[in-house]
């Protein structure tokens, strides 16, 4: 495995409008040496909600560039890791489930900040855990 080389992950969530563009953002800011992160929903809202940026420019992140869109034709292709954040099995939400990791993170879409903020403290906490796995598996000094 070449250590040089980003890992392309994509974050999918069900509106890709709290979930996963908080987790591209997190993952862009914090894990920028191992990771190349984008963000897809399977029903996109079609915009990010004012409470997600707010919860990742309250923590210093940038919300800079973040939309709502869909999984596009052929992404599911050009990524070497899928972050399954939708909350649908693997099985039943994607055509290559081997190369996509099913994690369990409640949806804040709704909530009050406190709700936002500690669902982004447990994106923080994961994606940090899949950038310390991945520089292990390429020799690479842990950030963290």
């Amino acid at each position: 495995m070449d250590k040089n080389k980003k890992v392309r992950v994509l974050f999918v969530c069900l509106g890709n409008a709290c979930r996963s563009p908080m987790a591209e953002a997190i993952a862009r800011h914090s894990c920028s040496d191992v990771l190349e992160p984008s963000s897809a929903g399977l029903f996109p809202l079609g915009y990010v909600p004012e409470m997600t940026e707010r919860a990742l420019v309250r923590n210093g992140y940038s919300a800079a560039g973040l939309a709502s869109k869909p999984i596009r034709s052929g992404a599911l292709e050009n990524v070497d890791l899928v972050i399954n954040l939708s909350g649908e099995p693997r099985t039943d939400a994607f055509d290559d489930p081997a190369k996509v990791e099913d994690w369990s993170v409640a949806d804040p879409y709704g909530a009050d900040s406190t709700v936002y903020q500690r669902i982004l403290e447990e994106l923080e906490q994961r994606i940090g855990q899949l950038a310390d796995r991945l520089r292990e598996e390429r020799g690479i000094k842990t950030k963290r």
